[in-house]
């Protein structure tokens, strides 16, 4: 068998065991009895490992006691003593049921002593002893066979004044002792030098039995049962929870030594010895080893080597034979004579926790030591180790192999180590993932519960710019996505940007081009920006729609399979989108200083065969192109002048104010950022109704406001009228789109005046309105729509 405990459990009997309500007694080795404080006791076969039967008793059990003989089982039940005869009891409930537990219900027939509170038995011959408190005292009963069958008689009472309030945690412990009158070696005889040294030589002369009592406030007494008067022997100054007599077996051959041993509840050893070479005079050679173990002790037992203690976290041994000595029996008197106490042994651990009872150890087989126990969980266990561990004689063998299992613990905490470390920076990682992805919640429930009809705390907006590259002038789009929440957009975030330009009819298919720019730690408040390019000159596909759409993939916030265990998600992606921005014909016009009519034309026919000579090399010869007509295409807006002086004037009340609405209403086309976007760099330098700019296909247009009258149904109407004039027809149908679509911001007033705005177009020729033809000379009056 190997140095290590053996620890097997027995039965479990499922209920919660306490060291002052709990016990175990056994009966030659064969039955043991368990109680738990409540009103059964369980019997248990060791040999065949199964439940007995189950003693009934009337009221809680306080003790259990055998005979000696072993024959009687006395039972200390709250209200009185009772007894049963084992032989003829368990005999009747083996013949009941052989395969299984019988109830048997301890009654009046029973009875032995009608004694009240009794809390510890002890049996010596045919006497019971009982103890028992009354309030300011403990009172001690000797009992003896009576005439009547069954019955005890009084022989005796004693009375020790209680030290405490009678609210002790503990009960009280006894244990007998009687003069050694031969060489057999027993635990209730003590040798004679020391009976004699602790008792008197009185108790000595008439061989009486002393009864040793440890009570709860700490004293251990001493009465003989045929002499009166209590001695205190000793006091361990806290609870008493253990007395037991110990036969020390040396190694020396020499005569063989009796100890006494009391232990305390907060771990206190008193163990009571003579000297070697002591004599009866002197009583001072009586030797007290007194010392203290780390723990509240539960219970303990001993045999004839070691004590046992169970703590609340482990099981110890500690050794009560002492080593040989090369000193002579007088120097070692004379050396314990100058010392009395004597520090104890070291406790070795047997490594087995929460027992709350112990039984008397037993050797099972050679060198192998048995004990049972009963665990705080009502567990009934035996519990097998090697004599050579309690005794601390570890063969050569055994301490290589303590040595690798040395080994092997230090190998397995740095196991621990590594993997606690690990687990750490996987919590650490699972953290900062978990605040990543609050951020990322908090966002995504921001944008997506944004009310209808409110700006978005995070948004897009733009501005468009005309600049040259390789001798081409190309239409450039800056955008800017501003982060007005109070949440974090850390690494991870990538913002798409995707752009839809007018269908041309020419095309089979839809072309959008798609963008994405990865964003780093945008923090409240600050702004992202990047730029892109749109379209090049000669390019009339407008407008344009772009749309903007803020992406995370989860991958990102860290380890894949880290992510899978913790969301239990896969290649998940969150797609927030955020406001579209549209670029038009007014967000293109590149303004010029002013210049005729004539230069005007001229340009524009020069651009115009340029233009043909395009649209026949784009078509590769497909189409017929056309000799361009050199007319002049108008567009004419109206609107009413009223309604301008609510709009513009509340909207540039901090401005300086312009000289007339008409500078006012171009100012606001050309300058207002629309659906998000602002157009080309426009400075107003001149208070002038009249502008001249290029649009994006390189034709000149021209924009002029002026103050009318018209007659609307009987009555004279004051407006303000916009004309659009371009000899490229597209950019005046594209103008008049961009111009109408600013119009819907004043839909609201409109409806509260009742007032329609007029809109007449003037053309030539075959005009393009909404992309419609409209017949020649016609005169045509819409109401604004709004674009969806």
């Amino acid at each position: 068998m190997s140095g290590r405990c053996v620890v097997e459990t027995l039965a479990e009997f499922g209920f919660w065991a306490t060291p002052n309500t709990s016990g175990i007694i056994l009966n030659s080795g064969e039955l043991a009895f368990i109680y738990s404080g409540s009103e059964e006791v369980f019997v248990f076969h060791l040999k065949d490992r199964t439940l007995t039967g189950i003693l009934q008793c009337p009221t809680s059990v306080n003790d259990l006691v055998l005979s000696e003989d072993e024959q009687y089982l006395f039972i200390a039940c709250r209200s009185a003593v009772y007894c049963i005869k084992l032989s003829h009891e368990l005999l009747r409930l083996s013949s009941i049921e052989p395969s299984s537990s019988v109830e048997l219900k301890i009654t009046s027939d029973h009875l032995v002593i009608s004694e009240e509170g009794v809390l510890c038995l002890l049996t010596f011959g045919s006497v019971l002893v009982t103890l028992s408190r009354r309030d300011t005292s403990w009172l001690l009963l000797v009992n003896k066979t009576g005439e009547l069958p069954g019955l005890f008689e009084m022989l005796n009472s004693y009375s020790i004044p209680a030290a405490s309030d009678g609210t002790d945690k503990r009960k009280p412990v006894m244990h007998c002792v009687q003069l050694s009158n031969s060489s057999s070696l027993s635990e209730s005889h003590l040798e004679p030098t020391l009976f004699k040294l602790l008792f008197g030589i009185d108790s000595a002369l008439i061989r009486s039995p002393v009864i040793l009592c440890g009570l709860p406030d700490g004293r251990l007494c001493s009465f003989s049962l045929r002499l009166p008067g209590i001695r205190v022997v000793h006091s361990l100054e806290e609870p008493v929870v253990f007395i037991g007599a110990s036969v020390v077996m040396e190694t020396e051959p020499s005569p063989h030594a009796r100890c006494l041993v009391a232990v305390g509840e907060h771990g206190r050893v008193v163990i009571i010895k003579t000297c070697k070479g002591a004599t009866e005079e002197n009583s001072r050679q009586v030797s007290f080893t007194e010392g203290c173990v780390s723990g509240k002790v539960m219970s303990a037992c001993v045999d004839k080597n070691c004590l046992f203690l169970s703590i609340d976290s482990d099981l110890l041994s500690i050794s009560l034979a002492e080593k040989s000595s090369e000193k002579n029996g007088q120097e070692l008197t004379e050396e314990r004579a100058r010392k009395i106490y004597h520090s104890l042994p070291n406790p070795i651990s047997l490594n087995v926790c929460r027992i709350i009872a112990l039984t008397k150890p037993s050797i099972k087989s050679a060198d192998v030591v048995e004990l049972h126990s009963l665990s705080d969980k009502g567990q009934f266990q035996s519990i097998t180790f090697p004599q050579a561990r309690v005794a601390g004689e570890l063969s050569t063998q055994q301490q290589k192999q303590a040595g690798h299992s040395v080994k092997d613990l230090l190998s397995a905490i740095g196991d621990v180590c590594e993997r606690a470390s690990n687990l750490k920076t996987s919590i650490k990682s699972k953290n900062q993932i978990l605040q990543h992805l609050n951020q990322v919640a908090n966002i995504s429930f921001l944008l997506l519960n944004n009310t209808e009809g409110t700006e978005q705390s995070i948004r897009c907006f733009a501005t468009a710019k005309w600049t040259q590259l390789l001798q081409t002038d190309c239409l450039h789009l800056t955008c800017i996505l501003e982060n007005g929440s109070p949440y974090v957009m850390e690494q991870g975030w990538t913002l798409n940007i995707t752009i839809y330009p007018l269908s041309d009819s020419s095309q089979e298919h839809n072309t959008s081009t798609n963008y994405s720019f990865l964003i780093s730690n945008l923090n409240p408040g600050q702004k992202f920006e990047v730029t892109l390019p749109l379209t090049t000159a000669n390019d009339i596909l407008f407008p344009i729609t772009i749309s903007c759409v803020l992406v995370f993939p989860l991958k990102t916030l860290g380890d894949e399979k880290q992510l899978a265990s913790l969301l239990k998600v896969q290649n998940s992606i969150i797609s927030l989108p955020l406001n579209t921005l549209a670029v038009d014909w007014l967000h293109t016009l590149q303004l010029t200083s002013s210049i005729s009519e004539k230069c005007v034309t001229t340009h524009t026919r020069s651009n115009s065969s340029l233009d043909s000579a395009q649209l026949f090399l784009r078509s590769k010869g497909k189409h017929k192109v056309v000799k361009a007509e050199n007319k002049l295409f108008s567009a004419c807006i109206k609107i009413s002048l009223d309604l301008l002086k609510h709009t513009l004037v509340s909207k540039n009340s901090s401005k300086e104010t312009p000289p007339s609405l008409c500078v006012a209403l171009l100012d606001w086309l050309l300058s207002e950022p629309h659906r998000g976007v602002r157009g080309h760099l426009y400075e107003s330098t001149t208070n002038t109704a009249v502008q001249h700019a290029q649009a994006s296909n390189g034709q000149l247009v021209k924009l002029v406001a002026k103050e009318v009258n018209i007659g609307v149904e009987k009555e004279t109407l004051a407006v303000v009228e916009v004309q659009v004039e371009s000899l490229s027809l597209a950019a005046v149908c594209g103008l008049h789109h961009a111009i109408l679509d600013r119009m819907q911001v004043f839909e609201c007033v409109v409806l509260a005046q009742n007032v329609e705005p007029l809109i007449e177009l003037r053309t030539e020729a075959g005009l393009l309105i909404d992309y419609q033809v409209f017949s020649t000379k016609s005169r045509i009056k819409l109401r604004p729509k709004r674009q969806m």
